[in-house]
């Protein structure tokens, strides 16, 4: 075992009840609406009974706005995206939410909800947040606060160091595999290099402003308090986080500086996202909980796409529950054109067969990249974009309801959930495993009311799948 894991039961927790009576009280005062731009559908693994739209047209965004909840999601599914439509995406978002918060008479807060292993746009997206916000609301942006903490996911930011649990083991975020990804690849897992890293030395890591563990735990809000107000010119503060009563902390001393003026954007994980919304805690969803279709011999579909060591892990593991069909889908396939259509025929016929007769269908990609000699990266992205396509058709042409379905891999379950479900607001039940969310979908769906399981590639453990699985079964 590493012993860097002790670094996670080192600084004594304060009372929790305390901080949460401070947390409440500053909550209630403050009366903007909280937008969360979720860059894939995995964002919500923290909250429950918050709407989810994937749409961004005004009449959504104000929807949103009417809502009791102090919060809403807007679903951009951007880290699928290039850098260009990225841009064009939030310019469309900025503006709508400026339109409807003027309309409304209410101001708003943006986060940028992300990746917990430091993957997507950034800092494109924050940046153009802030050049919007600017633009549209004559004031000025303040600072920027980066908070990658996960607890669920065992991601911890220790001492400005960022960590992913592998078991017992603390790996700091730039030695993981995640840190190796060909489009959002990164070397620095101290965060405050990272930044240096990431906006290719516009801020520098001896100008990031960093919160300890120590001010945090030693409930000195006052201090944390005033280092907020000296942030200006969109400087970088830094969270370090072990423990959901370090963001409660945190977010204290942050609602009373922004009661005084002070204006920030966030690009941060799912936690932070439900300590700044006051979401109440809740258990895990029972069976009982889960809308299961009224059909109940159908049996459901489990779609893995995600190629990740952790994923084909639990794939694995999963082949050890009975009264499921294994399909694998032949990926590699799409450089033949005719080949392809009939696998794709194939795979959506086995499916149907398994699901009329109650067994659950799992539909797997090939298990690794598929890599050419002489490749280029236009003609490696139109590939991964024709397997997409045809892997969200595997449910978006499905010509029976299944029970359920389980979308593994960020990309995955993002068409899924848009394309094959044709989903435009969702309701977030809960989890159904740590991390773990659940979507009921809307009645304008392709199967509506059924429970959508987003189930994130660089979650859990290798029984975590096969666990979910057994409480839909």
């Amino acid at each position: 075992m590493n012993e860097n894991i002790n670094l996670l039961y080192k600084y004594p927790i304060p009372d929790e009840k305390y901080v949460d009576t401070k947390l409440n009280s500053e909550i209630i005062k403050d009366k903007r609406k909280i937008i969360v731009l979720d860059d894939d559908p995995t964002g919500v693994q923290t909250v429950h009974d918050v709407s989810v739209f994937t749409e961004w047209k005004e009449e959504d965004i104000y929807s949103g706005f009417l809502e009791n909840n102090k919060l809403f999601y807007i679903l951009t599914n951007s880290r699928g995206m290039t850098s260009e439509q990225s841009i064009k995406v939030h310019k469309e978002i900025c503006a709508n939410i400026s339109k409807v918060s003027d309309k409304v008479g209410r101001d708003y807060i943006i986060i940028s909800r992300s990746d917990s292993t430091l993957r997507g746009h950034y800092p494109l997206e924050t940046e153009l947040l802030r050049s919007e916000w600017e633009k549209l609301s004559q004031k000025k942006m303040d600072g920027e606060i980066l908070c990658p903490f996960f607890k669920e996911g065992g991601r911890y930011t220790i001492n400005n160091i960022h960590y992913v649990r592998y078991g017992n083991d603390l790996v700091p975020a730039g030695e993981t595999e995640f840190a190796k990804d060909k489009t959002f690849g990164y070397l620095s897992s101290d965060l405050c290099e990272y930044i240096e890293e990431k906006t290719e030395g516009k801020y520098k890591a001896k100008d990031v402003i960093y919160i300890t563990l120590d001010r945090l735990r030693n409930l000195q809000l006052d201090e944390i308090e005033k280092q907020l107000l000296e942030v200006e010119d969109f400087r970088k503060v830094i969270v370090n986080a072990v423990d959901y009563v370090d963001i409660k902390v945190f977010c204290t001393a942050l609602y009373r500086a922004m009661q005084k003026g002070k204006n920030y954007i966030f690009r941060s994980a799912a936690s932070f996202v439900k300590v700044m919304g006051g979401i109440s805690e809740k258990p895990l969803l029972t069976k009982d909980e889960l809308f299961i279709s009224e059909d109940k011999n159908n049996g459901g579909i489990i779609v893995v796409g995600s190629y990740t060591k952790k994923t084909t892990e639990q794939l694995n593991a999963l082949k050890e529950v009975e009264n499921l069909e294994f399909i694998e889908f032949n990926s590699d396939l799409v450089l033949k054109e005719d080949d392809f259509q009939s696998e794709i025929l194939k795979t959506l016929s086995l499916e149907e067969a398994a699901i009329r007769n109650g067994k659950t269908a799992v539909v797997y990609t090939k298990r690794s990249l598929l890599v050419l000699d002489n490749d280029t990266k236009e003609k490696a992205l139109q590939r991964s974009v024709k397997i997409s396509n045809a892997v969200q058709s595997l449910v978006g042409n499905l010509n029976v309801t299944p029970a359920f379905v389980v979308a593994k891999g960020g990309i995955t379950s993002s068409d899924i959930g848009t394309r094959a479900l044709k989903v435009k607001k969702a309701t977030v039940l809960g989890q159904i495993s740590p991390g773990i969310p659940v979507w009921k979908t809307g009645n304008e769906s392709r199967f509506p009311s059924i429970p959508y399981i987003i189930f994130p590639g660089n979650v859990g453990s290798k029984e975590t799948l096969k666990e979910v699985v057994y409480k839909l079964l």
